[in-house]
């Protein structure tokens, strides 16, 4: 790849028993560049989509990890495990004989689905006192966890089983979420409305944002395309991850302006910041903001023009 510099969005399938930064340093080796960065942390053994920021895309990376998302599910119920998934220790086993029917899942995924409050699991990165909960955890010590408030937008059963046999019952779920979602917890919170302990068994991300399994390639496809010189199909434009903003177009005189970072006067078309600003050609050349110092005008928040 000498003498190209890759630009854009790699919709990465995430392979099992990779970190999401192990995925940006095998890229970075790939492409033969150092501009590469993810839009948001899947667990090693979690599989799916993954957007990659290459090049001039980094820039935008830190507006697509708030994309709401969506999974492929299974929860297993009559046992709970020290990190709510299927990769820890059993804490609490406590079969399931009689199985559990459809219906009753059913019931516990609509009274979980909307805004809920989530207790983020000790094995996640969020901080209690400046220390992350697994760095407690692998110390042995149980720490309090505040709530956090999360919106499920759909959560569905993906079988047509009527009934689940025990002694540990296994169901496929469908779910749809905002951002900092813990699909683990949410399997433990359906246990608990069935009234047993319960971990999320596996996972796949089947969708970030605009972005689905349809979108993505895999190492080995990457490998292949670059073999045969033919990376440009792996990209998808920046446009395409900032296409929910609210945007205008710019003529030749303003977008020259833009390029130096004129703050200019805010305009009538957008309702929310930060905005893009497109040129004629249908470039998205910059990011704005209202100005939060000067009433009815606006300041850059990302050049991303490329000269």
């Amino acid at each position: 790849m000498a003498g190209i510099q890759p630009e854009g969005i790699l919709p990465l399938l995430k392979p099992a028993g990779m970190t999401s930064h192990d995925c940006v340093a095998k890229l970075r080796k790939m492409l033969k560049t150092k501009k590469v960065g993810h839009t948001g942390t899947l667990d090693p053994e979690v599989t799916g989509v993954l957007p990659v920021c290459v090049g001039r895309a980094t820039k935008i990376a830190q507006y697509m990890s708030d994309y709401p998302k969506s999974y492929q599910a299974e929860a297993m119920i009559g046992k709970a495990t020290t990190t709510e998934d299927a990769h820890g220790d059993v804490v609490e086993d406590k079969p399931v004989p009689e199985g559990v029917s459809a219906e009753a899942v059913k019931d516990a995924l609509v009274s979980l689905t909307g805004r809920i409050m989530q207790v983020p699991p000790m094995f996640s990165a969020v901080k209690v006192n400046g220390k992350k909960l697994y760095q407690y955890a692998r110390e042995g010590i149980e720490v309090e966890r505040p709530a956090r408030e999360t919106t499920i937008y759909e959560l569905n059963l993906l079988s047509e089983d009527a009934y689940f046999f025990g002694p540990y019952p296994v169901f496929p779920f469908f779910v749809s979420c905002s951002k900092g979602t813990y699909v683990r917890t949410l399997a433990v919170d359906i246990g608990k409305k069935l009234g047993y302990p319960a971990h999320m068994s596996h996972l796949v991300r089947t969708s970030s944002g605009p972005f689905d399994m349809g979108d993505c390639f895999t190492f080995e496809q990457i490998e292949q395309a670059i073999q045969d010189g033919n990376t440009n199909d792996l990209f998808l434009p920046i446009e395409k991850a900032i296409a929910h903003f609210d945007a205008i177009t710019c003529d030749e005189e303003m977008e020259v302006r833009i390029k130096n970072g004129a703050v200019l006067p805010m305009v009538s078309e957008v309702q929310s910041t930060p905005f893009a600003v497109y040129n004629k050609h249908g470039k998205c050349i910059a990011l704005y903001k209202q100005h939060p110092e000067k009433p009815g005008m606006m300041k850059p928040e990302k050049i991303l023009a490329v000269e």
